[in-house]
């Protein structure tokens, strides 16, 4: 049974999180991806792994995520991030953080270097996705898509088996929150762990997620066959050794 917590941000919003309090120590802070919630494999592993390792852990689900308060279509980068660090500097406080971001979590983890910079000792991407909302979205809309969104202010999008509701203030907003051209100085762990058969984020984006960091240790890791979520005892056995690494 998984203990959650409820945080509330405003009279409205209120979001659900998952911790494991440790005194004095570095903490795991798990970011998850577009439309996804704490409910996965991904989340429940890293807190195992905190708690066997005697190392602090927080994971949250971003407003409209989950059991958040919120509307989806409400959302947008700014404002997941934002929720994110409030929730860092409510809970971690001023302990060292390793940042494990899966997809768009990759993207917030980015956002997070901003705030806290001397805080941050690791980073782990997990089939980064920074900047999707144009690069995989937009820029491979039709032109009556386009026009469609502009006009409605959403679309329904297909993909796999899921239908994502896409706003324009969305799509607007990640243009507002770009990291690709930044640049990231400090000597720290950074891993990018990427499916070679991931068919949402093609492995260049990891690869330009390691770009930003001039003076860190850095590491690609393809894993064969991998797909998007790497969520299977075997990908998931990689993920935990790759998190280790970081954190020794």
């Amino acid at each position: 049974m998984t203990n959650f917590n409820y945080f509330k941000i405003s009279k409205t919003r209120k979001i659900r999180y998952l911790k494991h309090h440790q005194k004095n120590t570095t903490y795991v802070v798990f970011l998850h991806g577009f439309m996804s919630d704490l409910e996965g494999k991904k989340p429940k592993a890293f807190l195992k792994l905190a708690k066997k390792n005697k190392i602090g852990f927080l994971a949250l689900e971003y407003s409209g995520h989950g059991k958040s308060s919120g509307k989806f279509i409400d959302g947008n980068i700014s404002k997941w991030s934002k929720e994110t660090s409030i929730l860092i500097r409510k809970i971690v406080k001023k302990n060292k953080i390793i940042l494990v971001g899966s997809s768009m979590g990759a993207w917030i983890s980015l956002i997070q270097f901003q705030y806290f910079k001397t805080q941050i000792k690791g980073f782990l991407g997990i089939g980064s996705a920074p900047e999707f909302l144009e690069k995989l979205m937009w820029n491979k809309f039709s032109q009556s898509k386009k026009k469609e969104i502009k006009k409605n202010g959403i679309i329904h999008l297909k993909h796999g088996d899921y239908e994502y509701p896409i706003t324009y203030q969305l799509i607007k907003d990640g243009r507002k929150n770009k990291v690709l051209h930044k640049k990231i100085f400090q000597n720290i762990n950074v891993t990018m762990v990427h499916g070679n058969k991931d068919k949402s984020v093609p492995v260049s984006y990891s690869k330009k997620v390691l770009k930003i960091f001039k003076n860190s240790k850095k590491r690609l890791v393809i894993v064969k066959n991998g797909d998007h979520s790497l969520s299977t005892p075997k990908w998931l056995k990689i993920l935990k050794r790759e998190l280790k690494l970081i954190a020794n």
